[in-house]
C-alpha cells in the first residue's frame, strides 16, 4: 500500500520566524549568507522517484537550526511509501534503521576521543596497541581511520552474490578476528599511507582498538560517550540480536537477477560488520548526532580539525576520519556520511557549521537507481530552489561509491 503523494510537514518554532521569516543567520565559521530554504518540493518528487524505481518507502528528516545549536530548529518531514510490504503500514521518519556505515561516524568520534585524551595517538602503528594484529608495522591508526592501510575489504568476498551471500551470513557470529582474518587472506591493495581505498577492515580494526584501549565492548563505548550525552533515543547497538527494538522501517534487499522479488533483510546479526556498520537509529537522532559533532559538541577543536583533514576520494567527495565530505552543485560541502547495509541506503549529512542537517532512507539496496536518486536529497535540502531535480540525472561530479555492502 502506498499513499498518494508525499507526506510533507514543516514545523517551524514556536514563537519563532518559520521557514522564511527573520533576519539571515549567519554560518558561524564562515560568517556567509545562511543556506536558501529547503525545496521540500523537489525533496518529495525524489522520494517518489525511489519507489517507482524500486523501493517500497523513501524518507527524509531536516532539521534547521537558524539562530542557535540550542534553538527550537525547525523541521521538515517527508515521507512517501511503506514501511512494511506485508502489512501495508506507511513509512515514518519516526521509524528506526540500520544504518551501515553511517556507524563508521560514530567508531571515529570514539576513537578520536580516546585521542584527546591521551589513551592513543593516530600517528602510531596500529601494532603498539594490538600486538602482532597487522603484518605491517607501518599501519597506523590514522591510516585506518581514512581509508588508507591498504587492507583488503573482506565483504567484496562475502557479497559477490547479493543475495546467497547475505543468507549465509544473516544469522552467524563472527568475531573481529575472524573478519580480519578474511581481509588477511588476501593482498594488500597498497602501501600504508597512500591513496583512499574504502574497506570496512579497516573500522573492524578501529572496534578493536576502541575495545582494547576502553575494556568495554563498542556497544558500552558509543553509549557512554555519545548516545547517553546526546539523548540518542532511538540509537542502539544491539549486536548480535537480530531484532530491531521499537517501531521500524523493514530493510528489503534487491536481488542480482532482475525482475526478482526482494528479499526482507530487516532481521540479521549484522555481524559481518559491527563497528564498521551495525548500529540502528532514526533520522532525528542522526540529525542530532551530526550537528553535535559539526558543531564541535563531541570533540575538541583539535580533534574535529584532526577528522577534517580531506584526501580526495573521488570526485566531489573528499574523507577525513570516518567523515566524508561532499561537494554539491551550488557550492556547498556538506559533511557526514552515507550506509549502506542489505535492506537499508542511508545519507546524513550536516552544514559546516552543524546547523541543518539532513537524514534520509530509501529501505532497500543492491539497486544504483535508487541510490542516486536518493543522494540527490542533499541538493534538496543544502542549495533549495537553486537546482532543479530532473528525475534520476546524476549530479555533476557525482561518482557513485557504495559505504558498506556493495
Amino acid at each position: 500500500m502506498q499513499r498518494c503523494g508525499t507526506r510533507i510537514a514543516g514545523a517551524g518554532p514556536a514563537g519563532g520566524t518559520g521557514a522564511r521569516g527573520g533576519p539571515p543567520a549567519r554560518d558561524g565559521r564562515t560568517g556567509r549568507a545562511a543556506l536558501p530554504a529547503p525545496d521540500t518540493a523537489a525533496l518529495g518528487t525524489l522520494l517518489r522517484t525511489a519507489l517507482k524505481q524500486g523501493a517500497p518507502g523513501a524518507m527524509a528528516r531536516i532539521d534547521d537550526h537558524r539562530a542557535s545549536y540550542d534553538d527550537h530548529p525547525t523541521v521538515y518531514k517527508a515521507m512517501e511509501g511503506v514501511a512494511d510490504r506485508g502489512t501495508g503500514d506507511w513509512i515514518s521518519t519516526a521509524d528506526r534503521f540500520r544504518i551501515g556505515s553511517v556507524t563508521k561516524s560514530f567508531s571515529a568520534v570514539v576513537l578520536l576521543q580516546l585521542a584527546a585524551e591521551g589513551r592513543v595517538k593516530l600517528d602510531d602503528p596500529v601494532n603498539r596497541y594490538l600486538p602482532g594484529l597487522l603484518p605491517d608495522d607501518r599501519i597506523t591508526v590514522r591510516h585506518v581511520l581514512s581509508h588508507r592501510s591498504g587492507l583488503y575489504d573482506y565483504s567484496d568476498e562475502l557479497f559477490a552474490r547479493s543475495v546467497s551471500g547475505f543468507e549465509a551470513v544473516r544469522t552467524k557470529v563472527f568475531t573481529y578476528r575472524q573478519l580480519l582474518a578474511l581481509s588477511l587472506k588476501h593482498p594488500r591493495t597498497q602501501a600504508p599511507g597512500t591513496a583512499y581505498s574504502y574497506s570496512n577492515t579497516n573500522f573492524v580494526v578501529v572496534g578493536m582498538l576502541i575495545e582494547k584501549l576502553t575494556g568495554h565492548s563498542v556497544r558500552t563505548a558509543y553509549e557512554n560517550r555519545i548516545i547517553k550525552p546526546l539523548k540518542l533515543s532511538d540509537t542502539f547497538y544491539v549486536h548480535p540480536a537480530m531484532k530491531i527494538p521499537g517501531r521500524y522501517a523493514h530493510g528489503y534487499l534487491t536481488p542480482d537477477k532482475a525482475k526478482s522479488p526482494l528479499v526482507d533483510a530487516t532481521e540479521q546479526t549484522v555481524s559481518w560488520a559491527q563497528s564498521a556498520g551495525a548500529l540502528i537509529s532514526s533520522t532525528r537522532d542522526l540529525n542530532t548526532f551530526f550537528s553535535a559533532l559539526l558543531g564541535g559538541r563531541l570533540l575538541p577543536p583539535s580533534q574535529l580539525a584532526q577528522m577534517e583533514r580531506w584526501i580526495p576520494a573521488g570526485t566531489a567527495q573528499a574523507y577525513g576520519l570516518g567523515l566524508r565530505r561532499r561537494d554539491l552543485s551550488c557550492g556547498v560541502s556538506v559533511y557526514g556520511h552515507t550506509g549502506v547495509v542489505q535492506g537499508y541506503y542511508t545519507y546524513a549529512f550536516t552544514s559546516r557549521d552543524g546547523r541543518r542537517s539532513l537524514a534520509a532512507l530509501a529501505n532497500t539496496s543492491n539497486n544504483g537507481a535508487v541510490h542516486l536518486t536518493m543522494l540527490r536529497t542533499l541538493e534538496s535540502a543544502f542549495c533549495g530552489k537553486r537546482t532543479k531535480v530532473r528525475g534520476t540525472s546524476q549530479l555533476p561530479g557525482t561518482a557513485v561509491e557504495y559505504d558498506l555492502a556493495h
